[in-house]
């Protein structure tokens, strides 16, 4: 999808995480498409692109598909922001195509894959494999959302939930995109990222320990980082408010 002011105007363009659809991002679009050309897509595999993913699949191949994305827009350059496997994609581009990004915004994003977070992909592949993708699905958003979030919008994850069952990508590309990003490993690199960087990440995110963003910034040099009280790994949505004004100020600064 392309939003926002006509075509001279900034472009951005927004990453998914293992979910991988455009959708993610509603809670951002009004924000952003009042100054930028908005770019959403879903990543090879997933929602409307579909599509099975081939085994050995990386990071890079992401990145590949996100450029390719670009390049079908007339996008020369654009500010590429990614939550989690999405900021993996922005980060694999930082140093492999520098000349096509603007900003980088990094969200609960990492240069190598904590242990805890493979505590946390063990158990759902766990579930989907021995109890099966409705028991999956239904565990997801202990991984996204506060508990009180999800108490309070008891009847909005029953409606995501009966979503993700009909519209699923599939238990082989769930394994290959989570073995990519488990892959990922840029951490002696983190030096030769040189676009202006935003790390944003939640102290209470389960499935991502804030120090991966720390580590993040204290890496790349100049970066800025956005550490919130609360929000989970989904903050964008749970506490959009907040985040979209920090986003905003960075790309405007």
């Amino acid at each position: 999808m392309l939003d926002g002011p006509a075509q001279d105007a900034e472009t951005i363009i927004l990453s998914s995480g293992l979910g991988g659809v455009a959708g993610y991002w509603g809670p951002q679009l009004d924000a952003l498409r009042a100054r930028y050309r908005v770019i959403t897509y879903d990543q090879r595999g997933c929602g409307r692109t579909g599509g099975d993913l081939p085994d050995g699949l990386t990071i890079g191949d992401m990145a590949d598909d996100l450029l390719a994305v670009l390049d079908a827009s007339g996008t020369a350059r654009a500010h590429i922001m990614g939550h989690a496997l999405g900021g993996l994609i922005g980060l694999d581009l930082a140093l492999r195509a520098s000349d096509r990004i603007g900003k980088l915004v990094l969200i609960n994003a990492w240069s190598r894959a904590d242990p805890h977070s493979g505590r946390c992909f063990d158990t759902r592949l766990a579930l989907l494999d021995h109890v099966g993708v409705e028991a999956f699905l239904h565990a997801q958003p202990l991984f996204l959302y506060p508990a009180a979030w999800m108490a309070e919008n008891a009847e909005r994850l029953a409606a995501e939930e009966a979503h993700g069952l009909a519209h699923f990508q599939g238990a082989a590309n769930i394994k290959r995109r989570i073995h990519a990003l488990r892959s990922f490993d840029i951490d002696a690199r983190l030096s030769d990222v040189t676009a202006p960087t935003l790390v944003i990440a939640s102290r209470d995110d389960l499935l991502v320990p804030w120090q991966r963003s720390a580590r993040l910034s204290a890496g790349i040099a100049g970066s800025a980082l956005v550490l919130m009280t609360e929000g989970g790994h989904a903050m964008n949505v749970t506490q959009p408010a907040p985040f979209n004004r920090a986003v905003l100020d960075f790309l405007a600064a």
